[in-house]
């Protein structure tokens, strides 16, 4: 009797054990789950001027190129009154200038690396030569320097450049290695849009960041499977800015170039607003929305209607993105954010209706498909496989298109970006897509369970030993493996062995 009370015992005992021990992990769970979400609504005080990133030097080379320098540097900066943080940029301490060309220039850069470690540059929406990418196959030492040079050949557009190496990604770009990109061409200068830079047409590079005595704190939180999601926004490097316009109409170029935070981006006072343009250029008319979202690397163009004196705030509201609840809060999906004070004056200039018709995409059509493939997204890998430099994924002929069906496998949200190209999203979860999505894309979120379909075309030109890389844009993501790529060739040429620069 008295071992059969002391086994009841024990087993009272370990049962009250296992019950704290759940209940303790349960609440655990539930404070991971409330603390999780963040909300800047109604909380920022608007204190500084927006930065805008000058226009970078270039000079005409006597071939009749234009040149430009970047330098990779480290550098410090107060983004906060009295409170300095280490940062990365390119020709200053923290993101770079904005490069512009015109299509047909020809464009040359001189990158120079001045940090401690290697890195790249990467032209992102760009239609380049594979060598002059700025991949992970072209990493730029310590000290050394890259030239890539190219022709411009696509259409006005807000593009980006930023580091690729592989395995690093995330935390290049998250220190401030980031810019813009602008090209021009005459059909875009024929339209009544606002066209001056800082003016009335605002490059806005947005960052989620979190600072920890001063300093970026780059750790990763509790079931953050998307990667770095930070409490905080940067426009343009600038914490809390407000812009005076004095302008009816201004147009404002978003680009996500948060690691992993997806935006959904719109205006305090619920007005709409006019979509023009996508990753790749402007839209064939514009559309009207309330809403835009943007995940990461992804770029919209939209014009907003002032009146004199008023004061409306750019906000990222709660997304809805396909995601499930615990993964819609651990991946940012409930965070709100308010990002931009807009100021107008007490006099706007005034400016003309939007035109009916803006341009005609160059996008490709189903009819040219001449094959399929098929991309399975899951975490760290593509296909089942983790990136190998080595590797060759995919080998596609120089001028022709394909259908590229891409599933996200897994319950993490993901996207899709692929290199040098700019395609047409035909199909989401086998409907047409949203207005949102019909532009000139290189850059595609898919959420879990989710598919699309995408028309892809490529020009080449072809190179068999120099790849192009297709991977998600979820910058952990793509450091942990989740990334391939591909190479043109000529008709009945063949892969080579892909080659990495400086080595």
């Amino acid at each position: 009797m008295r071992d059969g009370s002391r086994m009841r015992r024990v087993l009272v005992r370990l049962g009250v054990a296992v019950l704290v021990v759940v209940v303790g992990l349960s609440g655990a769970t539930a404070w991971l789950y409330t603390s999780a979400e963040v909300s800047t609504v109604g909380k920022v005080d608007f204190v500084r001027p927006l930065a805008i990133p000058p226009l970078a030097p270039s000079t005409v080379a006597a071939d009749g190129a234009r040149e430009f320098e970047l330098d990779m540097r480290s550098g410090s900066k107060e983004f906060r009154t009295g409170q300095v943080t280490d940062t990365w940029g390119f020709n200053g301490d923290h993101l770079g200038p904005t490069l512009r060309a015109r299509r047909g220039e020809q464009v040359r850069v001189r990158v120079r690396n001045e940090l401690p470690e290697a890195s790249t540059v990467h032209w992102h929406g760009m239609h380049v030569p594979a060598a002059m990418d700025g991949g992970p196959h072209q990493m730029v030492e310590p000290g050394a320097e890259w030239k890539p040079e190219w022709t411009v050949d696509q259409p006005a557009a807000t593009l980006w450049y930023h580091p690729h190496p592989h395995g690093a990604t995330e935390t290049h770009v998250s220190r401030g290695l980031a810019g813009m990109f602008l090209l021009d061409d005459d059909a875009s200068d024929a339209l009544a849009l606002p066209h001056s830079y800082g003016v009335d047409d605002f490059p806005l590079l947005v960052q989620d960041v979190r600072f920890r005595n001063g300093r970026f704190d780059f750790g990763h939180s509790a079931f953050r499977d998307a990667g770095f999601l930070g409490n905080e926004v940067l426009v343009n490097g600038t914490l809390a800015p407000y812009r005076e316009v004095s302008d009816e109409l201004v147009r404002l170029r978003l680009v996500n170039a948060s690691p992993a935070r997806i935006y959904n981006f719109g205006l305090s006072d619920g007005r709409d607003f006019a979509l023009i343009g996508t990753d790749g250029g402007l839209l064939e008319r514009p559309a009207r929305l309330k809403h835009v979202q943007l995940s990461p690397g992804e770029r919209a163009e939209i014009v907003v209607r002032m009146k004199p004196g008023e004061r409306v705030t750019l906000r990222s509201d709660r997304l809805d993105a396909g995601l499930d609840m615990f993964t819609n809060r651990f991946s940012g999906g409930d965070d709100r954010f308010d990002i931009l004070e807009l100021r107008a004056a007490a006099t706007l200039r005034p400016a003309p209706p939007l035109p009916d018709h803006l341009v005609t995409p160059q996008t490709p059509k189903a009819a040219d498909s001449v094959g399929e493939r098929s991309f399975e997204l899951e975490f760290g890998k593509i296909n089942g496989k983790a990136m190998d430099m080595s590797r060759v994924d995919a080998t596609v002929t120089r001028g022709t298109t394909e259908t590229w069906v891409v599933h996200n496998g897994d319950g993490t949200p993901h996207n899709f970006h692929i290199h040098d190209t700019q395609f047409a999203v035909t199909d989401v979860n086998g409907s047409q897509p949203p207005e949102s999505l019909r532009g000139p894309k290189d850059t595609v979120f898919v959420a879990p369970g989710s598919t699309v379909k995408l028309l892809v075309r490529f020009d080449g030109p072809a190179d068999p030993n120099a790849p192009y890389m297709f991977h998600c844009h979820l910058l952990w993501h793509e450091d942990l493996g989740m990334m391939g790529q591909f190479v043109v060739v000529d008709p009945g040429q063949q892969a080579g062995t892909p080659h990495h620069a400086g080595h």
